[in-house]
């Protein structure tokens, strides 16, 4: 099953590599293959320092939770998403949270869940009646179906 992840889950899971969402990340292989835009490095990126002043981890430790984390997840260039797909999300989206287009134009793309924490997103989503989500607690359900 391919699951699309956006910011605020990989931004979850690099503070907490051994809670809920590091361990559906690191330890579902063969379950499920999370995909993600390159953007979303550039997002979390953007966001070192809050993490480091969250986690009271060294810049060093929240460096190597990160890259044990993308190890789990395929990044996949903006440039293969369709511009119907683009067009979609925007119109989709745009009123919502314009830098989750990107994650909304890869599940269409892709034609896979998105998995997120964004409460406004998805709130924001539900009054538009698309239901193309899964959030934490989806994601550990369908896990422990498969297994």
């Amino acid at each position: 099953m391919i699951i699309a992840v956006d910011a605020n889950i990989i931004f979850s899971a690099i503070l907490n590599s051994n809670g809920k969402i590091g361990d559906l990340l690191i330890n579902s292989g063969g379950l499920f293959s999370f995909i993600a835009p390159n953007f979303l490095r550039t997002e979390i990126y953007g966001h070192l320092d809050k993490l480091v002043r969250i986690s009271n981890m060294s810049l060093e430790n929240i460096l190597e939770s990160e890259f044990q984390i993308y190890k789990s997840v395929t990044f996949i260039s903006e440039e293969q998403i369709s511009e119907d797909s683009w067009l979609y999300a925007e119109n989709l989206v745009a009123d919502i949270d314009p830098k989750d287009i990107v994650y909304i134009a890869f599940a269409n793309h892709f034609r896979c869940k998105l998995w997120t924490g964004d409460k406004k997103l998805i709130n924001g989503l539900a009054k538009k009646s698309y239901h193309n989500i899964l959030i934490t607690n989806d994601l550990f359900e369908i896990k422990n179906k498969i297994q």
